[in-house]
């Protein structure tokens, strides 16, 4: 294992442990360092990386990744090359100075709230799990959650007599959010099949999740990967126009709020974004909807 690697696994650690990153954004920065990493000469020490080398690794990005693709590479090098000055393994940042390509703005896609509502009606009596798939939509859009952020809860995190849902975010900060009552119910009339599939599965000696507020049909809990399907297959089902993603929901669930006149604070606060200025890109869809009502609306709008 070269030193590079070795300093990779150990920058992939410490995100895991001491920043709480989940396993997804782990995984996401050592695919993009272990690319930086392929570029470089062999027998390479990384105390010698120089910006030669990080420039010439954006220049073999160009043509093949979006601009976003290559700002979120280069992200990830700062992020490592200021652990390694932070670790005394470096006495130079050989990224400083050098700045990533111009993304543009961008702007979240949201669900109407009719195309939410039709989301939220879209499973049917011949699915298998339906009523499990009913809460899963109705507790997205009810508490904004990331898909991460779902999968990972247990039953014991959602308090049914104060109506609050205990949430891990990023960076392992813990939030509590309120729970509207549809989807209250929807989570309690999952429940009796949960219990069916925990009884049976131990019947037979199979492994289950206990805990796990939502499970798949071998005991397991549900992945980020098996959410995104059910919710873009629902989505194709409701007739939206657009691919909706758990993300989706979460925009809808911000916009929707600032639409009906909650301050951009609170929405922070139940969204767990540490900086107000991403939350700020919702005023900019709430600014468009409003101009788009007026423009229908008012008599003297053209």
């Amino acid at each position: 294992m070269s030193k590079i690697d070795s300093h990779i696994d150990a920058f992939l650690i410490w995100l895991e442990v001491e920043k709480g990153y989940s396993v997804h954004t782990v995984s996401g920065y050592g695919r993009d360092l272990s690319g930086f990493a392929g570029t470089l000469p062999e027998n390479q020490e990384t105390e010698n990386i120089e910006a030669l080398h990080i420039r010439r690794f954006v220049v073999s990005l160009h043509g093949h990744n979006s601009a976003a693709t290559v700002a979120r590479k280069l992200s990830a090098l700062r992020t490592f090359f200021k652990f390694l000055l932070r670790e005394g393994k470096i006495v130079h940042d050989p990224i400083a100075g050098i700045t990533g390509p111009k993304t543009g703005k961008y702007l979240p896609v949201f669900l109407t709230v009719d195309e939410t509502f039709s989301l939220l009606e879209a499973p049917g009596k011949k699915d298998r799990f339906m009523l499990r798939d009913c809460a899963i939509l109705e507790l997205l859009y009810s508490t904004g959650m990331r898909v991460a952020e779902l999968v990972s809860r247990d039953l014991l995190n959602l308090d049914f007599t104060t109506e609050m849902l205990r949430v891990r975010g990023k960076g392992n900060k813990e939030r509590l959010v309120p729970v509207g009552r549809p989807a209250l119910e929807a989570v309690k009339a999952w429940f009796p099949q949960r219990q069916q599939l925990i009884t049976d599965r131990a019947g037979r000696g199979r492994p289950v999740e206990r805990a796990a507020l939502f499970l798949n049909g071998r005991g397991s809990r549900l992945t980020t990967r098996s959410v995104e399907r059910l919710v873009k297959s629902y989505g194709e089902r409701a007739g939206i126009p657009q691919i909706v993603t758990p993300h989706a929901l979460r925009h809808s669930f911000a916009t929707h709020l600032l639409e009906m006149g909650a301050d951009l604070r609170s929405v922070q606060e139940l969204l767990g974004h540490a900086s107000l200025s991403t939350t700020q890109r919702y005023t900019h869809l709430t600014l468009d909807h409003l101009t788009e009502v007026y423009d229908k609306a008012h008599p003297h709008a053209k």
